[in-house]
């Protein structure tokens, strides 16, 4: 092995290490920001199948931090899979848009990266059944100057952002900056930096004057499932949930969030704890959100029963997108808002809120708050908060998540966090927290969806046709001559 193929193989697995904590389900968020430049360099510098290698190379040291989740969440042989097409996804990216950048000496193939990157993840959004999880643009979940964009363009901003960033590095570290075009590349990029940096400071400035109704809400969980092991323990957790809702409506709490899939009973179970679950919420008088799930012989159905303070069922709601361990559960198709105190509350379950699309159906129709009880799986307790705050960016509304096995939380519509709060065993854990709900005001986002998404995908369709029909141009023209 050369010299020069020593020193790539070495860049890749240095570069695959600083993408472990990139990829990783609790990133650091700033390597973001230049690590997949360095690998785009990479790619840039080298040909053929040796560059997809080292690129390959780099991306599953990677994405292997995430598979002890992955293999905690399905069979070890699906797990090698996802993993495997992850890599492969990356790789796609990665070397396509180096192939365009190698086919033309245009400023405008700094584009080619962010475009693609951001087509693959709207196609990944809207087709796969597990979404867009683990898009780089949740790596910025907490960055609330950057992600306020979202509120614009959805995460396809974020990651268009992102990728644009990691492209200008790339092509000045590759092409140096004195080739043609090299500053405006960095002007335009830096300028595109500042500009969002800016909506989101001016954003975040218009939060801190907006007035409405203060509530205090009141968020509960309890890590032990009622079933398996902890069967034994069911008369003991209904009875702490009970003890915590009581605390908080004590307190003050005019609404009280339970988490997910407490318990999955049979239909006359269920109704039994239907009943005590209606006079929990009349006698304390609250409204109060509980899942459950229920399994009748012949379907299973994850399900959020949503109470008013007279005790009143107000809304029975059935989760939409199932997690990979309840694929036989049966979906639900309908995205229901109650009103209280004058503002409108939806509700979802857990994997819902990782799509934007589901969070825009709510803000279409006004809520001003999302209750979302969730049950997580521990590793992923940052990432599934994170992308759950952003779809309350994205489309204008609170959200109140309860989580078992990850965490409690109070957002507003701006992403910023009032209250949070690590899930446990028995005696489990509250939040108790006030809130201003506002008005909502519609979202740019909410009215024009993913069309950057969709315009990224329509412009890599046409960049990649025109460089395979350029580079089989070019071969064809070396034979002749």
């Amino acid at each position: 092995m050369g010299r020069t193929h020593a020193f790539n193989l070495l860049a890749a697995i240095l570069i695959g290490v600083a993408l472990w904590f990139v990829f990783n389900l609790h990133p650091v968020w700033w390597l973001a920001w230049f690590v997949p430049g360095l690998l785009f360099a990479l790619a840039l510098r080298t040909e053929g199948w040796a560059s997809r290698g080292l690129v390959a190379l780099a991306v599953l040291i990677g994405m292997a931090s995430t598979f002890g989740y992955l293999r905690q969440v399905m069979p070890l042989p699906v797990a090698v899979w996802v993993l495997f097409l992850l890599t492969l996804l990356w790789t796609f990216i990665i070397g396509s848009a180096a192939r365009i950048v190698k086919s033309s000496d245009s400023a405008w193939t700094v584009l080619a990266l962010p475009v693609i990157a951001v087509a693959m993840d709207t196609l990944l959004a809207h087709l796969h059944p597990d979404g867009n999880w683990g898009s780089l643009a949740y790596t910025q979940s907490d960055m609330l100057h950057v992600v306020q964009i979202a509120a614009i363009f959805g995460v396809g901003g974020i990651l268009f952002l992102l990728m644009l960033v990691n492209s200008t590095l790339a092509w000045v570290l590759v092409r140096g900056p004195r080739l043609r075009g090299s500053g405006w590349i960095c002007a335009g990029t830096a300028l595109a930096v500042l500009l969002t940096l800016g909506y989101g400071k001016a954003r975040l400035v218009h939060a801190e004057g907006v007035s409405g109704g203060s509530q205090l809400f009141g968020v509960a969980a309890i890590d032990d499932y009622i079933d398996g092991p902890a069967a034994g323990k069911a008369d003991q957790v209904w009875a702490q949930y009970a003890a915590h809702v009581r605390e908080l409506a004590r307190g003050g709490a005019s609404l009280v969030l339970l988490p997910e899939k407490i318990a999955v009973l049979s239909k006359p179970d269920a109704e039994a704890r239907k009943s005590w679950l209606a006079g929990l919420a009349r006698d304390n008088h609250v409204w109060l959100v509980a899942g459950l799930g229920v399994d009748d012989g012949k379907e299973r159905r994850n399900e959020a029963w949503w109470f008013a303070p007279d005790g009143r069922l107000a809304t029975n709601y059935l989760k939409h997108h199932m997690a990979p361990p309840e694929r036989d559960f049966v979906p639900g198709h309908e995205f229901p808002v109650n009103e209280i105190a004058s503002a409108k509350y939806g509700v979802a379950i857990c994997k819902d809120m990782h799509y934007s699309n589901f969070g825009r159906e709510f803000g279409q129709r006004d809520a001003s708050v999302m209750l979302v009880p969730a049950w997580d799986f521990d590793h992923d307790a940052w990432m599934a908060a994170g992308m759950t705050r952003l779809r309350g960016v994205e489309s204008g509304f609170a959200v109140l998540r309860s989580a078992r096995n990850g965490l409690l939380s109070i957002s507003d519509a701006w992403g910023r966090v009032f209250a949070e709060e690590r899930s446990a065993a028995l005696p489990g854990k509250t939040l108790l927290a006030g809130l201003d709900i506002s008005k909502p005001s519609p979202t740019i986002y909410t009215r024009i969806g993913d069309a950057l998404g969709w315009a990224c995908v329509v412009a890599a369709g046409v960049w990649l046709t025109w460089s395979y029909r350029r580079r089989w141009t070019m071969r064809s023209a070396l034979a002749e001559g």
